[in-house]
This record gives C-alpha cells, sequence and structure tokens, in this order.
C-alpha cells in the first residue's frame, strides 16, 4: 500500500500531542493534485482535527472520496471533520468519547471502538489504533493479507 502524508498550508513539521514530529510527504495542495485515492484517513488529536474542520480543500477531498465510492477513514477526534464537512450523514460512526454528543445529531453513534459503515471506518482514540489500522487495512487489501500482518504483529486475534 502507497501512502502519503499531507500536510496543510502553512503547517511544516507536524508536532503530535506526544511530542512525535512527522514530515509531510507533500503540501495538501500538491497531494489533491496527485488523487484520486483509494483510501483519505484522518488522523485524531485537538488541534489537526480543527484545522480538517476550517479547511475547504479537506471538504472537497472528503466530499470527492465519498461521492466516488472510496474509503474515507477517521480516528478519535476527526470525525468531528466529516460532520463539518457534511460526510456521511446517517451512518454508523464513532470517534472519541467527548465528542458523542456533538456527533450524535448527524450519525448513528456507537461506542464500539471501530465502526465500519460501507465505505467509512471510524475509531475512539489511541488505544484503537492497532484496530482502525488492520480495519482500514482489512477493506484496501482484504483479510488474508490483514491476517498476514497480524501473525507478523503477535496479534492471534
Amino acid at each position: 500500500v502507497a501512502v502519503t502524508v499531507a500536510g496543510l498550508p502553512d503547517c511544516g513539521p507536524i508536532k503530535c500531542s506526544r511530542d512525535v514530529v512527522i514530515h509531510p510527504d507533500k503540501s495538501f495542495e500538491e497531494a489533491i493534485k496527485s488523487g484520486p485515492y483509494d483510501a483519505v484517513i484522518l488522523p485524531g488529536g485537538l488541534g489537526g482535527s480543527e484545522a480538517f474542520c476550517a479547511s475547504a480543500d479537506v471538504g472537497a477531498l472528503l466530499k470527492e472520496q465519498e461521492s466516488s465510492g472510496r474509503l474515507v477513514a477517521a480516528i478519535c477526534a476527526a470525525p468531528t471533520a466529516l460532520k463539518a464537512h457534511s460526510i456521511g450523514f446517517g451512518k454508523r460512526i464513532t470517534s472519541y468519547p467527548s465528542f458523542k454528543e456533538e456527533l450524535s445529531s448527524s450519525f448513528k453513534y456507537s461506542d464500539d471502538q471501530v465502526v465500519t459503515d460501507g465505505n467509512l471506518i471510524t475509531s475512539r482514540g489511541p488505544g484503537t489504533a492497532f484496530a482502525f489500522a488492520l480495519a482500514v487495512g482489512e477493506h484496501l487489501v482484504g483479510n488474508e493479507k490483514v491476517n498476514e500482518v497480524k501473525k507478523g504483529l503477535l496479534l492471534s486475534h
């Protein structure tokens, strides 16, 4: 699976909440021109999610993904961007628990760790990241390949 890490305008290297620094491969503008993508995955974190919500470019990309039937995935606070850009309304989703009330009016909210509804995958937060990644992998490359990955990671379930 080829992965492109894109950064929003003027963000440069991204410092995450636990001081991990991510260097985007491309600007978001460059990434949009390189599409289409099999999946668009929005990582969690409050600051990044607020930036996703405010970005018209993120909204346009998410709408293109949705209308083309391609995967959209979001974890932790990132499902708030789905609401901000009217993506997946009426579908089952989950998120970091503190966003439940905000999202329940537009989605069928679930407390499950990972929720897949068609081409939309959402998850709760840091502790569910492995399950989220495996659900995305299963959607993109199938169960057989994901089982190989799980074996290498010593994940038996």
